[in-house]
């Protein structure tokens, strides 16, 4: 009976498969907005006033500029990943019980995130004294892992890359010297690609055994959607300034399209299995606060605390032209709240100093967490410096390292189907690891005022 599935079972065993684990990409959120801002670790993301990045740390501060000024830059993020003690296996179910199949046969070389460019661009224009317009281009959420080929997760996933990025007219305004309102219209482009090596049970050896072999599959999605941001601004005296931002929630529609090819399948006169599938993702709607205090001429210092409403991810439902239902899986994701404090000293005119340390807590929960990302709790260290040869001109530098809490993948899969009374015989696979995980950020800016 093994080699006699059809088509349509096979195209559903592998839809299942390989959107998995689509949307836990939402659980990476991009900090890479600003390099001015990374250097005191963006604990003034709403409050601090410094270039045109307020565009998005806060709307409502463009009204707090004093002439037009664009700001471009970008963070490159270079990622080590160590992973350890792993352990795999596969067992055919049967309805005589799980038939044990061995491990599967690969490496675990960790190192699987490309270093990677967040590149953003702002522009602000004060009006007049109350009014002011704006403009950025920036990506707030994404992720990519790319295993080696011969990964031992690979039944799990082997290739994951989301990417989202956002343009944002912006328009704030100042009612008296303490307030300050803004809003920002964003419209958001997300394309996703993951990829799959899926076992599935094509035969019988003479001695009884089964054979298995996998199936590559591989998926690539996109949508656009509108959200928007407001920020407000309150500055009781010079010295201090409050900050509170709210960004919303995006609701993602993605269609996209599979495709699962292997030798075996020409063999059995299959063919490349191809099909349309569509999902549901949503970012999160996030709130960030932050402080910043002028303690002297010289010194300001700030303080940040951000809250992400990720329980909205609590499962993935992902359906199919033939299929009412090709998967729905728990994912039970947490609200999650990221801390930073930070500081900026003004050694002379042209040459500011910056340090700041920010917590962030994981949304993921350990039983469900992936091999796409295999994220934990995170402290990030950061330094940074402006040097402005002129007033007009302002270039800005800075460096983070980033560790993250050693954690867990313990994940198992079963990939199988019933359609028309034939089912691909249930293979089920496992993969276990320790993850710990490392990054480098350094970053570029330049500001020109006008």
């Amino acid at each position: 009976m093994y080699n006699k599935f059809n088509k349509l079972t096979l195209a559903a065993a592998v839809s299942a498969a390989v959107f998995a684990s689509q949307a836990h990409a939402g659980g990476y959120q991009i900090n890479e907005q600003s390099v001015s801002g990374q250097g005191y670790g963006h604990a003034g993301r709403s409050s601090n006033v410094h270039d045109a990045s307020i565009v998005y740390g806060n709307p409502a501060g463009m009204s707090f500029l004093d002439r037009a000024q664009i700001t471009v830059g970008g963070t490159y993020l270079h990622v080590n990943t160590d992973v350890n003690n792993a352990t795999s296996g596969r067992s055919l179910e049967t309805p005589a019980g799980s038939l044990p199949l061995g491990s599967v046969e690969g490496t675990n070389e960790g190192d699987m995130v490309p270093g990677t460019l967040v590149p953003f661009a702002f522009y602000a224009q004060p009006v007049n004294e109350q009014l002011a317009f704006g403009f950025g281009v920036y990506a707030p959420f994404g992720s990519k892992t790319e295993y080696e080929g011969g990964f031992e997760g690979r039944n799990q996933g082997n290739y994951t890359e989301v990417k989202v990025m956002t343009a944002q007219p912006t328009v704030s305004y100042r009612f008296n010297e303490q307030w300050g309102v803004g809003l920002g219209i964003t419209y958001n482009r997300v394309d996703g690609e993951l990829h799959r090596q899926v076992p599935v049970a094509v035969g019988q050896a003479a001695n009884g055994a089964p054979i298995v072999t996998e199936v590559d599959s591989r998926v690539e999605g996109d949508d656009d959607a509108w959200g928007y941001n407001l920020g407000v601004i309150y500055q009781p005296v010079p010295e201090t300034t409050f900050g509170l931002t709210y960004r919303s929630k995006v609701d993602f529609n993605l269609d996209g399209n599979f495709s699962a090819s292997s030798p075996v399948l020409d063999q059995l006169g299959i063919g490349t299995v191809t099909d349309t599938a569509a999902l549901d993702l949503t970012t999160p709607e996030t709130v960030n606060f932050s402080i910043t205090q002028q303690m002297s001429d010289n010194l300001k210092l700030m303080f940040g605390a951000s809250w992400a409403r990720w329980s909205r991810f609590d499962q993935i439902l992902v359906t199919g032209t033939e299929r009412e239902e090709i998967t729905n899986e728990q994912q039970n994701y947490s609200n999650a709240w990221a801390f930073s404090t930070g500081g900026e000293y003004q050694l002379t005119p042209e040459l500011a100093l910056r340090a700041g340390v920010a917590l962030d807590f994981t949304p993921t929960q350990d039983t469900t967490r992936s091999v796409r990302i295999p994220s934990d709790d995170r402290r990030i260290f950061s330094l940074g410096a402006g040097w402005s040869p002129t007033p007009d001109l302002t270039l800005d530098f800075a460096y983070s390292y980033l560790t993250e809490r050693s954690t867990q993948v313990d994940q198992t899969k079963t990939d199988s189907f019933t359609v028309a009374g034939q089912q691909t015989p249930p293979i089920t696979s496992t993969y276990s690891a320790g993850y710990k995980n490392e990054a480098h950020g350094f970053g570029a800016q330049l500001t020109y005022r006008f």
